[in-house]
């Protein structure tokens, strides 16, 4: 009886039908199989295989968007995109070059995607659009689904095996015509492909280095689009060093957006923390950011806070001994997290209590040093307790869902100031920033990295682009602040400006004087092992080798940097060695090698 009534009151309007598979129907009546049987067998209820489709979108609505008046320069952009489309080059043999999009913060890049899209499609061809996080497919969807209804897949880690599968059916059978996803989208069956888009190509994110195969997911869609002869766009306002010097030496397409739409670009203060500590101030907000925050609070605007770096306290360490407390699997110091009153270890999670007892001396003076974003929190709820804060980390936002949430309270404005990390600077569109605070500039530079400056200054840019996106006319087109204790560094002078191409003069000209890529290539090979020896041999072996071949094929502009422990010797109880071979060409030097327990990154992002 239960059953009937449940599947009565399920219906809804009439002519509805309510489908229930039969475990959640028991389950939900406390049936057991033999009574389920008995009412399907005295055709009280029906037992129908249906297909339902498990939607990953389900319940979100997307509210209609119609093509926009372009820019010159948008128009321009888009006329180099269809140009390509056309049949002319592909007749002449030739192939297509890459676009590179270069266009500054809020310039309407993804306006141009749009058009190019619906020209595409027109076409009668399909198109993916590449996002490098899952938290960027949320505005991403919203826009292409909005101009595109019904017609838009969506592909990322972060959806149920069962939501994959089905997005996968609706694009191999052709009932959509773009999928948006991370960079595996890429790998959809999408029949009749005509456009690619990577949006912010620049990311890391797009390089999978993790596991195998190791692949970057912009150089797989370029060789995609030479075997399909289509069009592949590059977007960015800040184009990876790379990407850049092969526009210049014709290898790709450029098309510049250089003026933001409706808006200027905002003023960028840098404020040098050393001046803060002279003056007595010792707190991680400096006066003028304070007095800032200040304005937003009153004018009911909204503010940015990034610091890439979670937790509360990055060490946490006796005073009286100098014991720093360490992860007992890997070597790193264990983080404070005040939220949760735990020491975790961003390595591995290992977690521990927190101590009020130094466990080598029994001393009480225990001290946290450092910062992440869960100090900013507090610091920020002390200067201004009536406040609406929220954290968008690592921690707070474990998946897809989590991140949409946090998104959709910010823009709907639940809170006054959002403190988050990189993900925070990753192309989001937030209307009513007007400020955009950097609390330290220096942990990104301060890395032994070829790429740190880039990163910096990729992530300085960016983030700064959130301030100011949609002002009316006459009005402040908001303001940043970057705190640093190196306001000279030439990758902060030049983002205070939103000046990329003296960022590229600078970092490129460094790069030809250490033979950095772009001018060499560099194959980074990582071993580890639970035997720290065992692992130092295997590197002094496989060093040896390397050696060998590299004399005996008489590759002489080719040299090895290492063996040497890798900057984390130790993660979840291995030991790492790294090594880097640096040369014009190491395709024949692969090709020999034989290192089948090492971790072998082509193009590494990063040599750390």
């Amino acid at each position: 009886m239960a059953a009937i009534e449940l599947l009565q009151s399920d219906t809804g309007a009439p002519g509805n039908m309510a489908y229930w598979t039969p475990n959640k129907l028991c389950k939900a009546c406390k049936l057991t199989p033999v009574q389920f049987q008995a009412l399907i067998r005295e055709s009280i209820i029906a037992v129908k295989e249906v297909e339902v489709r498990r939607d990953p979108l389900q319940g979100r609505v997307f509210p209609a968007s119609k093509p926009l008046q372009l820019t010159p320069a948008q128009d321009n952009a888009l006329a180099h995109i269809l140009k390509t489309m056309g049949p002319s080059e592909i007749t002449q043999g030739e192939d297509i070059r890459p676009i590179l999009l270069h266009g500054i913060t809020g310039s309407g890049k993804t306006e141009v995607y749009l058009q190019a899209m619906e020209a595409i499609i027109a076409s009668g061809k399909r198109g993916i659009v590449l996002v490098p996080e899952i938290v960027l497919t949320t505005q991403a969807i919203e826009r292409f689904a909005g101009r595109f209804p019904g017609r838009v897949a969506i592909i990322h880690g972060d959806l149920f095996m069962g939501e994959r599968f089905d997005e996968w059916q609706r694009i191999r059978s052709g009932q959509v015509d773009v999928v948006i996803g991370s960079r595996s989208a890429l790998l959809s069956p999408l029949p009749d492909l005509g456009l690619i888009i990577l949006d912010e190509e620049h990311e890391s994110a797009y390089k999978q280095s993790d596991m195998k195969p190791t692949y970057h997911a912009r150089e797989v869609a370029i060789a995609l689009g030479r075997i399909l002869h289509i069009p592949v766009v590059l977007g960015s306002a800040t184009p990876s060093v790379e990407t850049f010097y092969r526009a210049e030496q014709k290898e790709y397409s450029l098309v510049e957006l250089p003026g933001r739409i409706g808006a200027a670009l905002p003023p960028v203060e840098v404020i040098d923390l050393r001046s803060e500590l002279h003056a007595g101030n010792t707190s991680i907000i400096s006066r003028r950011l304070q007095s800032e925050l200040e304005r937003v609070l009153r004018n009911k605007e909204q503010a940015i806070l990034f610091l890439n770096r979670r937790g509360a306290a990055s060490c946490v360490l006796c005073r009286d001994c100098g014991f720093v407390v360490m992860c007992d699997r890997c070597d790193v110091p264990l983080t404070y997290h005040s939220t949760e009153r735990i020491l975790l270890c961003h390595y591995c999670n290992r977690q521990s209590k927190v101590l009020y007892a130094c466990p080598q001396c029994q001393s009480t003076g225990i001290r946290y040093f450092g910062l992440g974003t869960e100090k900013v929190m507090e610091t920020i709820q002390r200067s201004f307790p009536t406040a609406r804060l929220l954290r968008w980390d690592r921690d707070t936002a474990t998946n897809y869902r989590a991140h949409q949430q946090l998104l959709d309270r910010f823009a709907s404005r639940e809170a006054d100031i959002l403190v988050g990390t990189q993900m925070i600077a990753k192309g989001l569109d937030l209307p009513g920033v007007t400020l955009v605070g950097v609390v330290s500039a220096d942990i990104a530079l301060n890395l032994p990295d070829f790429a740190a400056s880039e990163r910096a200054f990729t992530l300085l840019t960016q983030v700064a682009g959130r301030a100011g996106r949609r002002v009316g006319v006459g009005e402040e087109s908001g303001s940043v602040i970057i705190q640093t204790f190196n306001p000279q560094h030439f990758c902060i002078d030049a983002a205070s400006r939103h000046d990329y191409h003296e960022f590229y003069a600078a970092e490129i000209a460094a790069r030809r004087r250490y033979g950095y890529p772009p001018f060499r290539r560099f194959v980074k090979f990582t071993y580890s092992h639970e035997n720290r020896r065992r692992t130092q041999n295997e590197a002094l072996l496989l060093r040896e080798r390397l050696d060998d071949w590299i004399e005996r094929l008489g590759l002489t502009d080719t040299d090895v940097v290492g063996p040497a422990p890798a900057l984390m010797e130790r993660v979840q109880n291995k030991y790492r060695w790294q090594m880097i071979v640096r040369g014009p060409d190491l395709h024949p030097l692969l090709r020999v090698i034989d290192a089948p327990d090492w971790q072998v990154d082509i193009d590494p992002v990063s040599t750390v």
